[in-house]
């Protein structure tokens, strides 16, 4: 075994010693900002002028008795045996069965996002690292306005301009209510429509799609195109690259086989962490498109104060961004060997 992969393969085992602990960390936050902010979940359901005995028993069925601190070390005891808990609104249901039956839609909207970002930020940032100042100007407000624009806003903009006064997409939900949607394995209607080859329920699961997986990539389309810029514009200024056009290799095959893929690999760091930023941004778009995806199922359970939702559902996005940050790292020490961990 070379030293190389001796020291990714012991980083990797340290990481997921410490994985654990960053669960844990976000966990209890989240378990004492529900907790602490105003708001009953028994006056959610009951309504403030129930019966003091009817609260009373309510809260003894949902496990809300005891201290903070009693309900804490319950909660911590269920998370050792990874038990999440049912949902308060509905007992029968556990919150295991909500993340499974919702995060389909959630994935399949964030992949076509992160597509899209892709698309638009790489293309746009090829084209201006390679141009003159007029370009590179045009990439800096790109990546500042894009970056800065309230996702929300996009989303409605696209709802009133393509949706409703065009007349192009439709400006809700999922897919057709009068339609069966696609049967499959994973959850995500373009993705199983494709494996059962029916075309026409692929081309309508991606127009309902189409606008809020837009909305969505563009946010954070600014920025890949400023990684982009500014990491291939250094390396097209490198020494290695003023060498390669001595040598009369040409323009392409420098920018591809040279300059891009140096350039590229601050791109995977960044790629990884987006994965937050997605997840974080689908919260509001998914509520903006009444799109039912874990996010906007999120979204309603901080709402109805429903704690075990909640928590489940953000111990689940923290465990995808450990997931992330652990296999980045790992993709960077592969590609660069000037990395050491």
């Amino acid at each position: 075994m070379s030293e190389r992969i001796k020291s990714l393969l012991q980083y990797f085992l340290l990481r997921l010693l410490l994985a654990p602990l960053s669960i844990a960390f976000v966990a209890s936050i989240v378990f004492w900002l529900m907790r602490l902010t105003p708001g009953d979940p028994v006056d959610v359901i009951l309504g403030v002028r129930a019966k003091p005995e009817l609260k009373a028993l309510l809260r003894e069925q949902m496990g809300l008795t005891g201290s903070l601190w009693e309900q804490y070390l319950r909660y911590g005891q269920d998370l050792w045996q990874l038990n999440l808990g049912q949902s308060l609104n509905n007992r029968a249901t556990p919150v295991v069965e909500i993340i499974k039956n919702f995060f389909p839609a959630t994935a399949e909207l964030t992949l076509y996002a992160m597509v899209i970002a892709l698309m638009i930020g790489v293309g746009l940032g090829l084209v201006t690292a390679q141009g003159g100042a007029v370009a590179q100007g045009v990439g800096r407000i790109f990546s500042i306005v894009t970056y800065s624009l309230p996702l929300f806003w996009v989303g409605m903009l696209l709802q009133l301009s393509l949706g409703v006064n065009l007349g192009w997409f439709p400006i809700g939900t999922r897919f057709p209510v009068q339609m069966t949607p696609p049967v499959g394995i994973t959850g995500m209607y373009t993705i199983d429509a494709l494996l059962a080859g029916d075309w026409y329920k692929w081309a309508v699961s991606l127009h309902y799609l189409a606008l809020p997986a837009f909305s969505l990539g563009l946010g954070i389309s600014g920025i890949f195109e400023r990684v982009v810029r500014v990491h291939l514009g250094r390396a097209l200024q490198s020494d290695y690259v003023l060498a390669a056009k001595a040598r009369g290799i040409p323009a392409t095959g420098i920018l591809f086989n040279h300059a891009l893929r140096n350039a590229l690999i601050p791109l995977v760091t960044i790629g990884g962490l987006t994965v937050a930023s997605l997840l974080g941004g689908a919260v509001l778009t998914e509520v903006t498109f009444s799109f039912p995806g874990l996010a906007n199922r999120l979204f309603e359970a901080i709402v109805a104060r429903d704690y075990p939702v909640v928590q489940g559902i953000v111990i689940f996005f923290a465990v995808i961004v450990v997931i992330a940050s652990i296999s980045i790292d790992l993709i960077n020490g592969w590609l660069d060997a000037r990395i050491r961990y």
